[in-house]
């Protein structure tokens, strides 16, 4: 009995002892996402819910940085006008090149409607725009939605989790725990979609192999000549 105590304790110490660390990690993470993204894109996706989030899509879309910008999960009592006004984007470009999602509710729905617009535009590389906290969890869930394309990160800084010793304010803290619990069973989710995508292309280029070793070119034999032989196929095909 004691021996399965100690195996028990053991196991939760260690684990207690890695989640520690992936939670630091993870803290350390979204701080860094805030810093310097502004790299271009063929089109940008804001998730809506946080401060600033859409102001920082439309300074990237005025600046270039994308040729259309998807605005995912608007409230659906918030008209195109009000986007635009809220947005500063000048007029022309509002109207040629933003695009504006309802349908989404949460992040997962996000990568969803981010997956059907991209793929209306044949766009291979977005622009992911989200609050620095909420980062980690977007990429994760857009990565499994849209595994070819490339996502570039452009995290917005957050009152609620400003850079810094994160863990001495306990908003800040409280907002980075929360996250984190959440982004382990998507990036689980992740893993899982990965490796059965691993396994069935490792199922199909076997068969394909197979298929190609089963395939027999029957060559022609002139008259009076004999062919190779065929052990364990029959005789040669004849031909007239």
């Amino acid at each position: 009995m004691r021996r399965a105590v100690k195996v028990i304790t053991g196991i939760t110490t260690a684990a207690l002892i890695v989640m520690a660390g992936g939670l630091a990690a993870f803290g350390t993470a979204v701080v860094e996402f805030g810093k310097g993204a502004d790299a271009s894109a063929e089109g940008l996706v804001v998730l809506t819910g946080g401060e600033h989030r859409l102001a920082e899509a439309s300074r990237l879309l005025v600046a270039g940085k994308g040729r259309r910008l998807l605005i995912s999960g608007v409230n659906r009592q918030t008209s195109r006008d009000d986007i635009r006004r809220l947005s500063a984007i000048p007029a022309p470009l509002f109207d040629c090149c933003v695009d504006i999602g309802y349908a989404a509710l949460d992040t997962v729905g996000n990568a969803e409607e981010t997956r059907t617009w991209a793929a209306v535009w044949r766009f291979s590389h977005i622009g992911v725009v989200t609050s620095n906290y909420h980062m980690p969890r977007s990429l994760v869930e857009l990565a499994r939605a849209m595994p070819g394309v490339k996502l570039d990160a452009h995290g917005v800084p957050s009152r609620t989790v400003p850079a810094g010793d994160w863990w001495q304010t306990p908003n800040a803290a409280r907002r980075v725990v929360t996250e984190y619990f959440k982004f382990l069973p998507a990036a689980a989710r992740l893993a899982v979609t990965r490796a059965q995508d691993r396994v069935e292309q490792s199922i199909l280029a076997r068969a394909q192999t197979l298929n190609a070793d089963a395939a027999i070119t029957l060559v022609p034999v002139p008259t009076g000549e004999t062919g190779p032989s065929n052990q364990g196929l029959g005789a040669p095909a004849k031909f007239r």
